[in-house]
This record gives structure tokens, sequence and C-alpha cells, in this order.
């Protein structure tokens, strides 16, 4: 698997509200619960995040016929309001999250390590799922 490791994967979105709104529908988490998830069959039951550098995150996520559900956590390197998010997953991979604003627009652009056992394409097309239901979430509150 070492192919896997020096590889990272990137996703994005252009979120139409601007980059306070979109700082705070990703760190608060009462917001957090509404989106982090990759499809309408799974839900996130449980947020807790402490968005400031060496605070630490954790998110439920589970299927909504209760048969699999996963904590999501970890701890941020580096924050900075409403422009980046660096930290560490419990695995020990890697995240990155640049937050660019512009008026009405935010471009959100993911950059993470894979793991080693699913396919990467699946990783990917996860991720932008995610970022999807969360890009949903802002412009429709």
């Amino acid at each position: 698997m070492a192919a896997t490791e020096n590889k990272t994967i990137t996703v994005s979105a252009t979120i139409n509200a601007g980059v306070e709104k979109v700082w705070e529908f990703w760190t608060k988490p009462e917001h957090i619960t509404q989106w982090a998830f990759a499809s309408d069959d799974w839900y996130a039951p449980y947020a807790d995040n402490d968005a400031r550098t060496g605070g630490k995150f954790k998110t439920t996520m589970a299927a909504k016929d209760g048969s699999f559900s996963f904590d999501f956590e970890g701890v941020y390197s580096n924050v900075k309001e409403h422009a980046l998010i660096e930290y560490a997953m419990a695995d020990g991979r890697t995240v990155k999250i640049e937050f660019s604003g512009n008026d009405n627009t935010t471009e959100v652009v993911e950059e993470f390590v894979p793991e080693s056992q699913n396919p990467i394409e699946m990783q990917r097309g996860g991720w932008q799922a995610i970022l999807d239901n969360f890009k949903k979430h802002v412009e429709a509150n």
C-alpha cells in the first residue's frame, strides 16, 4: 500500500453564501449533525467540535436502519477562522480544508490522505457527497 501513503485526494465545492456563514455551518455541532453524512440513508446523531488549534472534534455517523455507525474524530493542528482548518484523524491521516470567501460565495477545498481499505474513487465520492450535503444545507438555511 506504499503508493497510497503519499497520495492525497481533493474535493471542492462553491457555496452560495459568505465565508462567515459557511464557517459557522462547518464548525457548529447543531449544523454538523444536519450535513455530515454521504447519503440519505445515513445521518449524524452526534457532533462535538472545539474548532481551535489543539481542539478536538467527534461526529458520529450512522446508518438510519441501525446496522452500522462509527465516530469520525480527530485533533486540530491549525485553525485560522474563516480561512483554514487542518487536523489529524484518530488513525493519523491528515486533512486540510481551505475556505476562500468572495462576497456571497465561498470556495471550500478539502485535501485528505486516503485510507488503504477502500478504493480511492470510492473515498473521493464519499467525501464529495458529504461536501455536497454541506453545500445543500448551507444554501437551504
